[in-house]
């Protein structure tokens, strides 16, 4: 009989084999889907104490989900995309019987009656639900804590954050506790946590991904997407994400199955724009790390000049619609709950309330304008790399970074300019690590693609991964204690 160390280390090799890995062992039953969750079901109970990334957490129904696949997959029946794969769903994300709070007192006790697009899909696709990943307040802010269950901690230093708002997500992912993980962006809730904890982020074109139930949608801020640990892995979960329905009237009529096709893709004289200084405070610590990838660009054949898009206005705009956003669908039940309520929502209500009918027309028209200078500037160029974030992970006390490198930040989101730039003009862009600071924090480095071009930003992200071979590092919250 294997000792406690041996039985560890089997299924910590398991927790770290990718989702592509793990699906091709179930399906060659050389792995049973029962094993594979069952592994991940140890590594939450040794891990999950000491980040707090999976607040709810369903192993009997999870279980019975993983035995049905070994039947199904036993019988030789058709397979979904993620057959037997474990996954864990964002707080955001309705889920049929299974408490979903939202981050919020209000919801604390909550449990939705059906799931939600993304859940539902995720679940024909043969994913096992095992629980569901935390997230900020109603996902506001990119630092994930909350009145009901408090911080996720970064494992990489466990007196930082994980970044938000799907940083439950990111530090499941870099533990080793799910192999994939749903997240959704708005200003950067996809692509921050992916960079403070060394995974990928997808920020899909909007309707990509199609929403339901959603309060505005015909909204083109925020969107669903993947994480993953590698960009294949990304493009394997967003197969079984992408693809058309009646319930989101944005809903792209592209189906996912191109994303499930190979990555490779010859980048030669291919032309990227590498960032100046966006206008923006950047920490020199996150520069140093981007700057140093530059040369792998270079190395597998794109042609990179200094460059960067004309984005004045988006601040304004963002901040203009996300109020807005804010109003919209969540305006009603925060008026009935304001002392429940954090400052910062409220602060996003109350500006929401007084804004114009001027205010949001000029910003719409602001927003159009934007989007037609960054779609000239990107007929030049396909790609346009920037840092994904401005700072590197801070204190997990803090609520948000007040400054960068001395410059003081107006709201609690200023800091995260560098994603929330890229949101408005609704062009998709990936997180991928690219490297850690001299004090081990991990940084990534965001790449922007052409309008509805999710499976260029893919493929350059999957060639980028492959020439940079960043030096992989376990999370130190993993060593054996």
């Amino acid at each position: 009989m294997p000792s406690r160390g041996q039985a560890a280390a089997v299924e910590n090799d398991l927790c770290r084999l990718s989702a592509v890995e793990l699906t091709a062992l179930v399906r060659t039953k050389q792995v049973s889907a029962v094993e594979v969750l069952g592994a991940h079901l140890q590594q939450i109970e040794r891990v999950n104490p000491r980040v707090n990334a999976i607040v709810t957490l369903v192993p009997d129904r999870a279980m019975k989900a993983a035995r049905d696949a070994d039947e199904a997959l036993a019988r030789g029946g058709p397979l979904g995309r993620l057959h037997g794969l474990p996954i864990a769903h964002k707080d955001l994300q309705p889920t049929n019987g299974v408490r979903t709070t939202f981050g919020s007192p209000i919801f604390k006790d909550f449990v939705p009656a059906e799931d939600s697009l993304v859940v539902e899909r995720l679940r024909s696709a043969g994913a096992v639900f095992l629980g569901k990943t935390n997230t900020p307040e109603f996902g506001a802010g990119s630092q994930t804590f909350n009145p009901v269950f408090g911080p996720t901690l970064n494992p990489y230093d466990l007196t930082k954050t994980c970044g938000g708002s799907s940083g439950g997500a990111a530090v499941a992912l870099a533990c080793g506790m799910v192999p994939v993980a749903d997240g959704s962006d708005m200003g950067g809730s996809l692509r921050n946590p992916a960079s403070f904890c060394n995974v990928v982020g997808l920020r899909p074109s909007p309707g990509r991904v199609p929403a339901w139930p959603a309060m505005q949608g015909w909204s083109t801020l925020g969107v669903e997407g993947p994480m993953a640990r590698t960009v294949a892995d990304a493009a394997l979960l967003l197969s079984a994400m992408a693809g058309p329905d009646p319930r989101s009237p944005i809903a792209l009529d592209e189906h996912g199955d191109r994303f499930a096709a190979p990555l490779e893709r010859s980048f030669k004289g291919v032309r990227v724009a590498w960032w100046k200084d966006l206008g923006v405070p950047i920490d020199s610590r996150v520069r140093d790390v981007v700057h140093h990838q530059r040369r792998v660009f270079e190395s597998i054949g794109c042609i990179v000049d200094d460059a960067e898009p004309d984005l004045r206005d988006a601040d304004d705009i963002f901040k203009t619609l996300r109020a807005v956003a804010f109003v919209a669908g969540l305006g009603r039940v925060i008026s009935e709950h304001r002392p429940l309520v954090k400052d910062t929502i409220l602060w996003e209500i109350d500006r929401g309330d007084h804004l114009t009918a001027a205010d949001i027309g000029r910003a719409e028209v602001k927003r159009t304008e934007l989007y037609h200078r960054v779609r000239l500037f990107m007929d030049r160029y396909e790609f346009f790399v920037l840092p994904t974030t401005q700072v590197p992970p801070f204190d997990v006390t803090l609520p948000y970074a007040a400054d960068i490198d001395g410059v003081k930040m107006e709201t609690y989101i200023d800091w995260m300019k560098s994603c929330y730039f890229i949101s408005v003009t609704g062009h998709p862009a990936i997180s991928i690590p690219a490297g850690f600071t001299r004090d081990g924090l991990p940084v990534g480095i965001q790449i922007v693609g052409r309008h509805r071009d999710d499976w260029g930003v893919l493929q350059i992200g999957y060639a980028f991964e492959q020439a940079a071979r960043v030096t992989p590092r376990w999370p130190p919250s993993l060593e054996a204690r």
